[in-house]
C-alpha cells in the first residue's frame, strides 16, 4: 500500500490521480483520490457521461475519461469513500472552486466563511461556502471558494458551531 500509515495519501499518489494541467486549464474536472483496491464502483455506476470508466474488475481503481467529464459533481455524492472532488481552476483569476462531498453537521450556508482542511485535518484558510447542494443520498454537494494556490490542498471544510458557543 503506497498511502502513509496514517491513511493520508503521500505526494506520488496525489500527483497520479491529478487532472491533466491542459484539462484544469479549460474545466471543471473531477479528481478521484481513491487509493484502495476495494469493491467499490459507484462513481463508474453515476456517472451519466461515462467520464469515470467502468471497471475491468470491481477491485480496480477508478479512471477518468478527463475529455468526457464535466465536473457536474454527480460522483462526487455516489463515493462512499468521500474520496472524489470537483477543481474548477477557472472560477476566477485569484480563485478555484472546490466541490466537495458533506456529511457533518452543523451544514453550512452559502455566503458563510468555514475553515478549508487539508488532507490531515489541519486548517489552511478561511474559505467561503459558494452553494450547498442537497442530493437523493445523505452527502450534500458542498461548493467552496478557495486560493487558487490551495486548490490541491484543501480537501474538507469545517463549519463553527454557533449554537454551543
Amino acid at each position: 500500500m503506497s498511502v502513509a500509515l496514517n491513511g493520508v495519501p503521500v505526494k506520488e499518489e496525489i500527483e497520479k490521480v491529478m487532472p491533466p494541467e491542459d484539462i484544469l486549464a479549460k474545466k471543471p474536472v473531477v479528481m478521484v483520490e481513491c487509493f484502495q483496491n476495494i469493491p467499490c464502483d459507484p462513481c463508474a455506476a453515476s456517472c451519466p457521461f461515462g467520464a469515470i470508466l467502468p471497471f475491468e474488475d470491481i477491485n480496480d481503481l477508478p479512471a477518468v475519461d478527463y475529455d468526457k467529464c464535466t465536473g457536474c459533481g454527480i460522483c462526487v455524492t455516489s463515493c462512499p469513500g468521500l474520496a472524489i472532488f470537483v477543481l474548477d481552476m477557472n472560477y476566477s483569476d485569484e480563485e478555484a472552486l472546490i466541490k466537495l462531498p458533506y456529511e457533518m453537521l452543523p451544514l453550512p450556508q452559502k455566503g458563510e466563511m468555514v475553515s478549508g482542511l487539508d488532507r490531515e485535518g489541519h486548517k489552511v484558510a478561511e474559505v467561503k461556502v459558494d452553494k450547498v447542494t442537497k442530493t437523493k443520498n445523505k452527502t450534500y454537494l458542498i461548493s467552496i471558494v478557495v486560493p487558487k494556490e490551495l486548490a490541491l490542498i484543501i480537501r474538507n471544510i469545517r463549519v463553527e458551531d454557533k449554537t454551543n458557543g
